[in-house]
């Protein structure tokens, strides 16, 4: 019974031993720290792998997060320089990069960052008017990030990154906002439309204008090419009536040759030429100029026309 006893004694004490060595055995993850700390004091930041620590003296302090991390702040009231109140939220980018600092400088590192966010939003916001604090963001976003990353500098935090998430006017400046807004948009939405419109005049007076060009264009071409016909049918007539009188003259003159050929006397010439006289008046002449030696012979056919006509008159 006392052997029995003895083993499982043994067995026990085996297995507290095993339990204690391997409590000593710590293995650190990526992107973590464990702060060591023997007797209460500090002793050690452990990184990446395994190690190992003497049970009962040195003990784990904390563990650190060496990711980068984000705290989201609800929305803080804050007074611009116009005294006009708001509400601000802001998110903060952090990443620890002293664990010893961290573990050590403060007590809530997370309430400390927010508070410091806070003041630092208000000292900002407040020497800036309203109409300022809404268009400067990316101004105190900068200002924030550097006035928070020295601050916490001895905490052992980086802050990389700090952006407004929201910016919370009052109802009353919101619905006057909203009024302006929606003035700015009638006022753009005139000035388009009376753009617009002037366009459209000025593309309704240049066509017209172009038309009118055109227009007289082809009244000018067509009057031209009026003019011109009318000039190419007064050429026509004017040659048709040259080429017909001098068929006229050529055949008279080829009459007169053949009877000069023929040997008739001048008396027979002179009625020929009288012939031609009143072929060349045709009707369209108003005066006729005879020369004397024609009238003569015309006379002198009165004369013996007259003659054979009491001749004729007495044989009856």
């Amino acid at each position: 019974m006392g052997g029995l006893f003895t083993f499982l004694a043994f067995f026990l004490i085996i297995i507290v031993i095993l339990l204690i060595l391997t409590s000593c055995i710590k293995i650190v993850p990526q992107a973590q720290a464990v702060v060591v700390e023997r007797l209460g004091a500090y002793l050690d930041t452990w990184s990446v792998g395994i190690h190992f620590k003497v049970p009962f003296v040195d003990r784990v302090a904390k563990r650190v997060n060496l990711k980068e991390q984000v705290a989201d702040f609800p929305p803080q009231p804050v007074i611009t320089k116009d005294n006009v109140t708001m509400r601000i939220d802001t998110v903060v980018f952090f990443q620890i990069t002293d664990p010893k600092l961290f573990a050590y400088g403060v007590e809530n590192p997370i309430m400390a960052i927010e508070n410091l966010t806070a003041t630092t939003l208000r000292n900002i916001i407040g020497d800036l008017e309203l109409d300022q604090t809404l268009t400067s963001r990316e101004t105190i976003n900068a200002k924030m990030r550097a006035s928070l990353d020295v601050a916490t500098d001895p905490w052992g935090i980086k802050v990389n990154r700090v952006e407004l998430k929201n910016i919370i006017p009052p109802a009353a400046i919101q619905d006057a906002m909203e009024k302006q807004m929606k003035a700015e948009r009638e006022r753009r939405e005139a000035i388009l439309r009376a753009e617009g419109e002037k366009k459209s005049t000025i593309l309704v007076a240049e066509g017209k204008k172009e038309s009118a060009i055109l227009d007289a264009e082809a009244e000018k071409q067509a009057a031209i090419l009026r003019a011109e016909a009318e000039k190419e049918k007064k050429i026509k007539e004017a040659e048709g009536q040259a080429e017909a009188i001098l068929k006229v003259q050529q055949a008279q003159a080829d009459a007169i040759r053949f009877i000069k050929e023929a040997g008739a006397d001048s008396a027979v010439l002179q009625l020929k030429s009288l012939e031609a006289f009143a072929a060349a008046a045709n009707g369209r002449a108003t005066k006729i100029i005879i020369p004397s030696e024609i009238q003569g012979i015309a006379g002198l056919v009165k004369s013996l026309t007259e003659v054979a006509e009491k001749d004729k008159a007495d044989e009856r």
